[in-house]
């Protein structure tokens, strides 16, 4: 049996990856895990949760499936895609899957045009409309402080041990990104010790990828990647 474990992003849910998920469904007979981490989902409970619960919480999820599963692929987005190396690094995981994966995030110059965006809509009076300032702005509210302080532990405890990282990588990122900019994808290309590994920019995808006019291809690219050989390209598209 096949396992593919699907790690969500920091505040956010298995929504994000759902879209992804439910196509490996309708193509597979896979074993499809999409855990919430703690504190995480639909409603946010993130006072006094730790990094490493996070890491600890997918951790226990990839053992089941490694106990259940010959082979197990990782797909990770955002902050869980920083998790899902880490697991890589440690387990026989035989594929990875990073999506707008967060070695770095906030990009100021996508963000300026996503609020810029927002301003026009508050002008036309469609504000509530915008779904950037809808899920966004009542994560931002839900965060505390300590909680983000915890998503950059685990983003400096991950980044120096991405050269451990061994196995094929496929890495997508969206150019138009307002949370994760494309130097973090740029990043973990050339940080990932695999010798096999692609890096994919879709231009107008933002950070929900999943969500993004050019799902579909990405969803083709990340199915032909985990049912094909390994063969990937070094150079980056």
């Amino acid at each position: 049996m096949i396992g593919c474990l699907l790690i969500h992003g920091f505040t956010g849910s298995p929504f994000e990856v759902e879209p992804l998920a439910q196509s490996l469904r309708s193509r597979t007979d896979w074993k499809i895990a999409v855990p919430t981490l703690p504190g995480h989902g639909d409603e946010l409970s993130l006072k006094g949760i730790k990094h490493t619960e996070w890491m600890n919480h997918a951790e226990r999820e990839l053992k089941a499936l490694l106990k259940e599963c010959d082979t197990v692929y990782v797909v990770g987005f955002s902050m869980g895609g920083l998790i899902a190396s880490y697991l890589a690094s440690l387990y026989p995981v035989e594929k990875l899957v990073l999506l707008s994966a967060a070695a770095y995030y906030v990009n100021p110059r996508q963000l300026a045009l996503d609020i810029k965006e927002m301003m026009k809509d508050t002008v036309k009076g469609k504000l509530k409309e915008n779904e950037l300032f809808r899920r966004y702005t009542k994560k931002i509210k839900a965060t505390p402080v300590t909680a983000t302080l915890q998503f950059r532990r685990l983003v400096g405890k991950i980044k120096p041990i991405l050269n451990d990282v061994k196995v094929p990588t496929l890495i997508a990122q969206g150019e138009s990104d307002g949370i994760v900019p494309p130097k973090s994808a740029r990043y973990l290309y050339e940080n990932i010790g695999a010798n096999e590994k692609r890096l994919i920019f879709y231009r107008n995808s933002k950070h929900l990828i999943c969500y993004c006019d050019e799902k579909e291809n990405l969803f083709d690219e990340v199915y032909d990647f985990l049912t094909n050989g390994s063969d990937l390209q070094e150079n980056p598209v």
